[in-house]
């Protein structure tokens, strides 16, 4: 079985620091992550809405002197999505900028006037891509896939990855390399439910996960993981739960539903999982060609 990659890859920071600072941020997420920088709170409100951001880094300066209120607002609205401050003048390190920290929520100060805080701003983000359910469901799922084909694994690391986030069995046959057809029947021989169930729980893993932030509404959701509307995504929950989108957020966070897509889906079919070749081309076979996979 093939193992995690071990790249760290988080989804972007954003930003709303000084100007001298952006190019410091830049070089210090350096593979890690990529910034979008912003001039103002709105804006930020704006990627945590609309994008999958995951820490939003302010300066103190501008905590101190822009919209305290709003910003002590959106770090309540998102309280899983790291909110940090970084110290690079002298200037901020008075009571007022300390208490105006304290006042917006933030709790996590990062001083940069020494080089060794831009190796802690890293490392603190760097831990942020182990907390992503992407990861923690990859993580679980290998040790319970242990022994199972590499391409019965390949299958599961599709659904949890976050470069190849999909929404339907065609996308994924497509990502995977293998006829969609091919793929559907060979998980029907195996008794094991259809690959369409599996991408639908591990979408609503994602769903819950993203809903323990207040601030994001349902439409904000169903919009982060390409529903077609809000509508959609609450069919698509009651299709599968038998509850309301409503009923889904308060009864889900997203450890609670990975836990679901376990017990469900994993759990019960392991022994035909770890026989699973969902991928494998056998004698007389052909490989679905590249070219044709892309335009599928």
């Amino acid at each position: 079985m093939t193992t995690m990659s071990s790249a760290i890859r988080i989804a972007p920071v954003s930003t709303m620091i000084e100007p001298v600072e952006r190019q410091r941020v830049d070089a210090a997420g350096a593979g890690l992550y990529r910034t979008i920088h912003r001039d103002s709170i709105s804006e930020v409100l704006r990627d945590l809405k609309e994008r999958r951001i995951s820490a939003v880094i302010v300066s103190v300066g501008r905590c101190v002197r822009e919209e305290p209120a709003q910003m002590a607002a959106v770090v309540r609205a998102f309280p899983r999505i790291p909110t940090v401050a970084l110290l690079s003048s002298a200037g901020d390190t008075n009571a007022e900028a300390v208490l105006a920290l304290g006042n917006c929520g933030i709790r996590t100060l990062i001083d940069v006037r020494e080089p060794e805080g831009w190796g802690r701003l890293r490392a603190l983000l760097g831990r942020e891509a182990t907390k992503d359910v992407d990861r923690i469901a990859l993580a679980v799922l290998h040790d319970d896939l242990r022994g199972a084909p590499e391409d019965c694994w390949r299958f599961f690391e599709a659904l949890f990855s976050a470069e190849l986030r999909v929404c339907t069995v065609r996308q994924l046959a497509r990502r995977l390399n293998v006829l969609p057809s091919t793929l559907m029947s060979r998980f029907f021989r195996a008794r094991v439910p259809a690959p369409k169930k599996y991408l639908a729980f591990a979408r609503l893993v994602r769903a819950a996960r993203l809903f323990e932030n207040p601030g994001l509404s349902i439409s904000d959701v169903a919009n982060h993981l390409d529903y077609s509307s809000p509508q959609s995504f609450g069919r698509h929950v009651r299709t599968l739960l038998n509850i309301t989108a409503g009923e889904f957020r308060c009864t889900y966070d997203g450890e609670r539903m990975l836990e679901r897509f376990r017990r469900d889906l994993v759990h019960p079919n392991l022994g035909s999982l770890r026989e699973l070749h969902p991928l494998a081309v056998r004698p007389g076979m052909r490989l679905v060609p590249l070219a044709y996979a892309a335009a599928v």
